[in-house]
């Protein structure tokens, strides 16, 4: 199923839900003008769809210890699709990646870094992430205000 095939009031649900994912079935309802039985079946129709991939709370990065963002750009020591799989496989792992996009251009993967701080950061270059095998070269950008951060994506 394509979004273009959704309806209004599947849109509406997926809306509401990727702005507050903590309403009950029954304050859901209210908002999109149904009952709440097919208010959940809808819901769950756009799980099993795919539409709603997840539920989870946004922390605060920086009230959990993790002050510095940093945007890392990497390119592989050389180009095969077993080298980069490796590499995707290995990052799931490691806990500071939060986020990785295999990307085109002069980097093959962007990388969103967490830590504590530098020497947090300087630690996870030395010991994690400089130490995957299939890593030739890395640039650093370090975030220092986020300025937008929506955690949602544009819905017609």
């Amino acid at each position: 199923m394509k979004y273009e095939d959704l309806d209004d009031t599947d849109r509406k649900i997926l809306r509401i839900l990727q702005k507050d994912s903590t309403l009950t079935i029954k304050e859901l309802a209210a908002r999109i003008n149904l009952s709440t039985s097919p208010t959940f079946d809808r819901q769950k129709r756009l799980e099993r769809e795919g539409f709603i991939k997840g539920y989870h709370a946004i922390l605060d990065s920086k009230k959990t210890g993790n002050g510095i963002t940093v945007l890392c750009n990497m390119r592989l020591r050389h180009h095969s699709q077993q080298l980069m799989d490796d590499f995707m496989e290995t990052i799931q792992g490691i806990e500071e990646i939060t986020e990785c996009y295999n990307t085109s251009g002069e980097y093959d993967f962007t990388l969103k870094i967490q830590t504590r701080d530098m020497d947090s950061y300087q630690e996870f270059m030395r010991t994690k992430l400089g130490n995957i095998e299939s890593v030739g070269y890395f640039h650093s950008v370090f975030v220092m205000k986020e300025v937008k951060n929506t955690y949602g994506v544009p819905l017609k």
